[in-house]
């Protein structure tokens, strides 16, 4: 899959790098024997059982078992993903990643046309910071400073003013030679089907650029000066920007502490800026947006809790359910997420103006942890001392845990509900499997449920309908176990001849066991961040998220038992069948074999009595 980066040179910085400097600029290490060690950054401990070899270019924890090399300890311990940690290794070194397909005219393209789109939005960014210290944004500086903020924070979120005219940036950018269509497809110009007029999109406006982990400026967010609607305006989806995987504020939280273990989101742009000028330095927004998974799993890697902050209204109240039931199904072990409801008629950025840091970090503290809005939500409105009121919470909590991984959070949370209301765990431990059963499909010996919302339906491909239903392919199964356990691979014959590659997940599974074999990896995080950001990692991630019940010492024969079953299917595909397949291939680009080749000329040969051979 073209844009991935080589093994190779993955490799090649690995032997490059030193594990003991990349741990030692994090992690205080002392020289014993042959090896450094120190106290563990991954659990508390009082004496060091975290081992780093100079001589193996490994680090292991003897106290609770993590280990790696230096790629992984980054990605672990500044929570950045796979492509950020191999960045930040290649940056030390002066290297420039370089990715497949990089000498594909194609690629080359796309590359091109996004490293175009980033200076276009980067010019755009400076020319709304120069306009804001000019005469015309003294409107936009009087704005700032009674929403009392510094120039220097002014200064780090890179603030700007957009102008009062009509085509004020559209002149800008046109006298350095960008056509109005770019301007269009990025957001910058919006224009009239009726008319065929174009005209900026952000006028007389405070403007907050939204920038990507790297800080490169890829939208922008803008506040009305005057009486115009709508009071906020935030750039379209373009090509580089998707509103349900960005999170304003969050390259600057980055920015200001490495080591966040704690994110604040907040409702707009004001919020984030204002928490930061009272030191605050670890808020970030949605962007008119609700709460999604990607932004989970952004926030997530990179810390261990997130509160969420709302306003106490009815509004606030109906925000709050929907983070909920978007936030269960990725409550894994060690995750923390809580909830804060302020005054009706406070803002973040009015609340902290006029209580302090002090008093705001107080309430941060005390939000209500998930579990208690669980159920004091399930409650609302309902008298418990009624057998029938009782039942409706139990069964609206219970819809809830469906959605819960299995856990410790999931087991205390089914012994808290037994304890309010005197029925046994175990009968709803009994419901609870009922219910997955119901959910799921039995096939094979084991069950797979699929988590997540109702409406959230498995990325469309062949056999969609029927994954909806809770069942997947031959090939889907095999990748579903895959993503799982990636150490299956060993289970898998050399040539992958039983797996098409012309149909459903075919492609998909020639290429995760060509890069599991190819990386060795045993962590199924290492294998989805290859595919981030594209078709194929939603739908390897979606199969993550199916919980894998399967007992850990029937996945082998399981394994091996789905590619026989392929190898079946595969034999008795008819002639023409198979002709399609290979020619499929060819077209492509793909180069056959010689003998899949001379199978395609006797297949010819065959279907066309004796047709040219190709």
């Amino acid at each position: 899959m073209a844009g991935q980066i080589p093994q190779r040179f993955i490799d090649d910085l690995l032997a490059r790098t030193d594990v003991v400097e990349i741990v030692g600029e994090r992690v205080q290490l002392k020289k014993a024997g042959r090896n450094y060690s120190g106290l563990c950054p991954f659990h508390q401990e009082k004496s060091p059982s975290f081992t780093v070899s100079a001589e193996k270019q490994f680090y292991h924890c003897f106290g609770c078992g993590v280990h790696g090399n230096a790629l992984r300890f980054l990605m672990e311990f500044d929570h950045l993903r796979f492509p950020e940690a191999i960045e930040q290794l290649a940056s030390r070194l002066g290297l420039d990643v370089p990715r497949e397909g990089d000498d594909d005219p194609r690629a080359q393209q796309r590359e091109q046309r996004r490293e175009e789109a980033v200076n276009l939005l980067e010019l755009s960014a400076s020319f709304f910071r120069e306009r804001l210290v000019m005469a015309e944004g003294s409107d936009a500086r009087d704005y700032l400073e009674r929403r009392g903020l510094s120039e220097d924070i002014v200064r780090e979120f890179g603030i700007g003013f957009a102008p009062d005219k009509w085509e004020a940036l559209k002149r800008h950018l046109g006298e350095r030679g960008i056509s109005d269509a770019v301007q269009i497809e990025y957001g910058l110009l919006v224009h009239r089907e009726d008319s065929g007029r174009s005209y900026d999109r952000f006028r007389n406006r405070v403007m907050f650029p939204i920038r990507d982990w790297k800080g490169r400026t890829i939208a922008f967010g803008g506040r009305v000066l005057g009486d115009a609607k709508p009071k906020y305006l935030n750039s379209p989806e373009t090509p580089v920007f998707h509103k349900g995987r960005e999170l304003y504020g969050l390259y600057e939280a980055r920015q200001a502490n490495a080591r966040l273990e704690r994110m604040l989101v907040v409702e707009g742009y004001m919020d984030v800026v204002a928490l930061a000028q009272f030191g605050i330095r670890n808020a970030c927004a949605t962007l008119g947006t609700s709460l999604s998974e990607d932004h989970l799993q952004r926030l997530f890697r990179l810390v261990g809790e997130v509160v969420f902050c709302f306003d106490g209204d009815q509004a606030g109240r109906q925000a709050a359910h929907r983070a909920l039931e978007t936030v269960l199904p990725s409550m894994i072990d060690g995750r923390q997420v809580r909830f804060l409801f302020l005054p009706e008629g406070e803002d973040p950025d009015t609340l902290i103006r006029r209580e302090g840091t002090e008093a705001f970090e107080n309430r941060v503290l005390c939000a209500a942890p998930l579990s208690e809005f669980l159920f004091d939500q399930a409650a609302e409105g309902r008298d418990l001392k009624h057998i029938e009121e009782r039942e409706r919470f139990v069964t609206t909590v219970l819809r809830a845990l469906e959605r819960l991984p299995e856990g410790v959070l999931k087991s205390l949370l089914l012994r808290e509900l037994s304890q309010r209301t005197g029925v046994e765990q175990a009968n709803f431990q009994a419901l609870l499997a009922r219910a997955d059963k119901a959910h799921g499909a039995q096939d094979s010996g084991f069950v797979e449920v699929q988590e997540g919302a109702p409406s959230e339906a498995a990325p469309q491909r062949e056999g969609a309908s029927n994954e909806r239903r809770g069942t997947l392919s031959l090939v889907g199964r095999l990748l579903h176990l895959l993503v799982h356990e990636p150490g299956l691979v060993g289970r898998l014959p050399e040539s992958l001849d039983w797996c098409p590659d012309d149909e459903g997940d075919g492609a998909l599974c020639h290429e995760v066991v060509r890069l599991i074999r190819a990386g060795g990896y045993r962590n199924a995080q290492v294998l989805l961040a290859h595919f981030h950001g594209t078709p194929e990692g939603e739908r390897l991630a979606w199969l993550a998220r199916r919980e894998l019940l399967m007992p850990r010492d029937a996945r082998g024969i399981e394994v091996e038992g789905l590619v026989e079953g392929l190898r079946q299917r595969h034999s008795q595909r008819s002639p023409q069948e198979e002709y399609d397949a290979l020619l499929a291939r060819m077209q492509a680009g793909e180069s056959l074999s010689r003998e899949e080749r001379q199978q395609l000329n006797e297949l010819l040969m065959e279907l066309k009595g004796g047709a040219r051979s190709v």
